[in-house]
């Protein structure tokens, strides 16, 4: 399995910090905004790792995934984004730790693409459909 959106459209790479994307990616709203009070409380969690391990959000989300998974998928824009990602493949997680960020997981809906693709709507034309 390889995760998309490994970090949660930036919401696991941020504190409190805004961006452009965070505030104007409608498809990432569709996708995170109905579940924003449960998902602040694991990114409160991963804030509080990575201040006690002095490293970035960034690597403690992509640790715990690679825990999980051979290979997040995690988009970049700069050269430091980069390096916590290079980073976060030597960075080891105990189980305590891990369960800690697991503990409040609740699993969001799928939406968009993925959500409209089923075996019900399979002969129905959608917007990906190309004639």
């Amino acid at each position: 399995m390889t995760p998309y959106s490994s970090l949660a459209s930036g919401r696991l790479a941020k504190k409190s910090e805004t961006s452009k994307r965070l505030e104007e990616d409608s498809y990432a709203k569709l996708k995170y905004d109905k579940t924003k009070e449960s998902d602040l409380k694991i990114i409160e969690r991963v804030i509080e790792l990575a201040e006690r391990k002095n490293v970035s959000m960034t690597e403690i989300a992509l640790a715990w995934q690679l825990t999980k998974v051979a290979s997040p998928i995690a988009g970049v824009t700069k050269k430091s984004q980069i390096d916590a990602l290079a980073k976060s493949v030597d960075l080891t997680l105990s189980e305590e730790e891990i369960v800690y960020l697991e503990e409040l997981y609740v699993p969001h809906s799928l939406v968009g693409v993925i959500a409209q693709n089923t075996r019900k709507t399979a002969n129905e034309v959608k917007v990906w459909t190309q004639k």
